[in-house]
């Protein structure tokens, strides 16, 4: 079993173990800790087994320690898929959801995912699920909510006018309250022991 050099010296085991009993992510500490035990002069089998990796896994961490110290020994970010549509096309569909449909080209009088999906088919031959398009949507800070859609055919005039020359409608007022002492129930009460009639 060939043994694991670890050229960095800048930190010593008290050290490595203070800095992993310091940090808040627990599999940089669980290679610290297995960094530390090398150190220490156990073999490399015990410090992967303590730490719950193989020797080889170990062997590649002290690698990435002997070259980025602590740092390296850090989780690195992984890029994740790349969106399917580009930054102009994302602002072009931000575009399309602000200016709102045409009813004669797009035959809709308000957006739904399912429209957008065809759309976005359509223009950028992109093909994307319902749900995806929301997500897309929430990214470019957009609400789900939206006003009552405007018939094409009504007369917002007519509407205008009608609202001016109606009555305007009033609640009702509340029923004055009994007089006290007096009952609806139907029975006879007493008023001061003695029954009223």
């Amino acid at each position: 079993m060939s043994a694991i050099e670890i050229a960095r010296q800048d930190l010593s085991i008290s050290q490595l173990r203070a800095e992993a009993a310091r940090t808040a992510d627990a599999k940089q500490a669980r290679r610290i800790l297995a960094i530390a035990m090398v150190l220490d002069g156990h073999s490399r089998l015990l410090a992967a087994q303590a730490s719950a990796m193989d020797r080889q896994t170990l062997r590649d961490w002290v690698h990435r320690y002997n070259a980025d110290g602590l740092a390296g020994l850090a989780d690195r970010p992984r890029p994740g898929r790349q969106p399917r549509l580009a930054e102009a096309q994302r602002s072009e569909v931000a575009k399309w959801v602000e200016d709102g449909p045409d009813l004669k080209t797009d035959g809709v009088v308000r957006w739904r995912c399912a429209d957008l999906c065809d759309r976005i088919a359509a223009k950028f031959n992109v093909h994307l699920h319902e749900r995806s398009v929301g997500k897309l949507l929430k990214k470019l800070n957009f609400s789900s909510m939206s006003v009552r859609p405007v018939h094409p055919q009504s007369d917002l005039e007519a509407q205008e006018a009608f609202k001016k020359t109606s009555l305007s409608w009033r609640a009702p007022q509340s029923r004055r309250s009994l007089p006290a002492g007096r009952s609806k129930s139907g029975f006879r009460c007493y008023e001061g022991g003695q029954l009223a009639l």
